[in-house]
């Protein structure tokens, strides 16, 4: 029952752009929100019931009401960014990152000093990054260091100090690494053109930077100094040897950001990179858990704002794969449809799925359990299922122009084979290669059996068949009474099709998804248990057939062997003591030189 002055507070909502905000009974923020129209926007939380589990427990905690009025939808957002960061609302989106990403930093002094650091502090200095990837980080700082001799002292250089030759060169002097500026080795105006150049690495603008080196080569050839120029040749080979690596994507796109998303049941997983002349300059994919029904176009927005103002970016152009209807002043959203644009988009996408699927791995080895869930909530969304699939059956048919019919049911639990729970049938009430038949006969005998003993019934069957297979085990459910309280589909084995009850059109689940691959297990696992058990009768059938044609051996000795020996195979393999302990010496004898003679 919604309480009275909540339903108050809706009465009074303006229909204005602005934020609205949900407190609990404590006074603690535990959602925040933007709308177009506050009043549509909240009372619609209130007057409809939600499919969302979460909305309906958040629904539930709101005790009180607050709303702020804005000129414009953007407004809106944007205050809404804002108090989300400040508040770290429950039930808000959470960038779950929690890491600190270390910076290449360019302090601001006298003969700057350049180095990584975790903390960003606002003093003028200049920071490159965040690197999600330090190994990235490192090997930029080592192309620097190898490049340029930069001080690595925390000395203050000012002009002044080095006139009253306060201080004396250091190691790092003697064995090549600086070249002195301490005292007064090397000019700041010398020592700020390397600077220029780490800038612009940095901001990988390295082909400028080679060509500058390349011309100080040839201006030391022209001038004879060879060694000098050989030096200058080493550096060139290193820049061109780190551009090499990085990932060119076309030197026509000179700077845009990309962000692209994929979900599953539980997360969002936004991949965000940084492209500035041709070249992938940062790139980093977050996990960001669901709280409500939040959808890919709000998560990238919100996770845009966030990552740009980490990675400091002010590009005018975003990439992304989702029509976003909202206008930024300063930046606007493209959707490519083709050329390079676009293959930076499938590029950040195939980043996004695989560090999905690599998360997936990690999860599957430290917590089966949410693994397993994680599978289950995926097949329940696909197959569009009222309940979790914790227990499914799969039903699969085997025969050879109508000879020894058998039926194969499998059985999983928890997205695994429970081997112990495997059925198979020995069609007895069909002649002939039936298959639909068949199939009736399997599942009647399998439900009915489960019904009279009060057994608990799966939440999904699979049929593998296509509509004609689906239709006929859909009958037998009908007279079963079992039609809508259990699921089932059937599997068509040439394009993997699925196909519903009452649906003539099939669905086609992405290939490499986890449900596909669950479905095909079943149906495989199906077929090889029935293929077994179909080859071992054939094989019995024709062994029974075999023995009643010697003299003295009838159909009981045959099952007094099958009941040791449980094989066709282990009993033609079995020697003559194994044999004589089961049937005596006068019958082993028989057979012996019956199949001596045969041989």
């Amino acid at each position: 029952m919604m309480q009275t002055d909540i339903q108050l507070k809706l009465k009074t909502i303006p229909e204005q752009p602005g934020v609205y905000q949900y407190f609990d009974e404590t006074g603690i923020i535990i959602y925040v929100g933007k709308a177009k129209n506050l009043k549509k926007r909240v009372s619609s939380y209130f007057v409809k019931t939600h499919d969302n589990a979460k909305t309906r427990i958040l629904v539930r905690k709101i005790h009180d009401i607050k709303y702020i009025v804005v000129d414009t939808e953007l407004d809106a957002l944007l205050l809404e960014n804002n108090l989300i960061k400040k508040y770290q609302p429950k039930y808000n989106i959470q960038l779950k990152d929690d890491k600190t990403y270390p910076w290449i930093c360019i302090k601001k002094e006298p003969f700057p000093r350049v180095f990584s650091t975790r903390s960003y502090i606002k003093d003028g200095s200049s920071y490159f990054g965040p690197y999600p990837n330090v190994k990235v980080l490192n090997t930029l700082l080592e192309l620097i260091r190898d490049l340029y001799p930069l001080r690595t002292c925390s000395l203050d250089l000012n002009q002044s100090n080095i006139r009253q030759k306060k201080f004396k060169v250091c190691l790092e002097y003697h064995i090549g690494n600086c070249l002195g500026p301490c005292v007064g080795n090397q000019t700041e105006k010398e020592y700020n053109t390397f600077i220029e150049h780490v800038e612009s690495i940095l901001k990988g603008q390295i082909h400028q930077v080679i060509q500058y080196v390349k011309q100080k080569m040839f201006d030391y050839a022209s001038e004879y100094k060879f060694e000098e120029a050989q030096k200058m040749k080493e550096k060139i080979a290193a820049l061109e040897k780190f551009k090499a690596k990085s990932t060119i994507v076309s030197p026509k796109i000179q700077a845009v950001d990309v962000i692209t998303g994929v979900e599953d049941e539980k997360s969002f997983f936004i991949n965000y990179l940084v492209i500035s002349n041709g070249s992938i300059i940062h790139g980093i994919t977050l996990e960001i858990q669901k709280k409500l029904d939040e959808t890919i176009a709000e998560v990238i927005i919100y996770a845009l704002f966030e990552l740009r103002e980490r990675f400091k970016s002010t590009t005018k152009e975003i990439l992304t794969d989702v029509q976003i209807k909202e206008q930024f002043p300063d930046f606007k959203f493209v959707v490519p449809q083709i050329g390079d644009k676009k293959n930076l988009i499938e590029l950040s996408q195939r980043n996004a799925k695989f560090y999905r699927l690599e998360k997936i791995k990690h999860e599957k080895i430290t917590d089966p359990e949410q693994h397993t869930n994680r599978i289950l909530e995926q097949l329940k969304k696909d197959l569009r299922l009222k309940e979790l699939p914790i227990h499914i059956e799969c039903f699969d048919n085997s025969n050879i122009q109508g000879t020894n019919p058998v039926s194969a049911c499998v059985v999983f639990k928890n997205a695994k084979p429970s081997k112990k729970d495997y059925r198979h049938f020995n069609v007895k009430t069909v002649e002939g290669p039936n298959d639909f038949a068949t199939m009736q006969e399997a599942v009647h005998r399998r439900y009915s059996r489960l019904l009279a003993e009060k057994e608990p019934l799966p939440q999904l069957i699979i049929i593998d068949g296509g509509k004609g297979q689906l239709g006929a085990a859909l009958e037998v459910l009908e007279k079963l009474g079992l039609r809508g309280k259990i699921a089932i589909i059937g599997i068509a084995k040439r394009l993997e099709e699925i196909f519903f009850p009452g649906d003539s059109i099939p669905i086609y689940l992405d290939k490499r998804s986890e449900s596909l691959k669950v479905i095909q297990f079943l149906r495989n696992e199906a077929h090889r248990f029935g293929i077994t058990h179909h080859r071992n009768r054939r094989s019995k059938n024709a062994f029974i057939s075999e023995i009643s044609e010697i003299k003295g051996i009838g159909e009981k000795t045959f099952e007094q062997l099958m009941k040791h020996f449980k094989t066709i195979s282990a009993i033609k393999n079995a020697s003559k003591d194994e044999l004589t302990k089961i049937i005596g010496l006068a019958k082993t004898m028989i057979i012996l030189n019956y199949f001596k003679e045969k041989s």
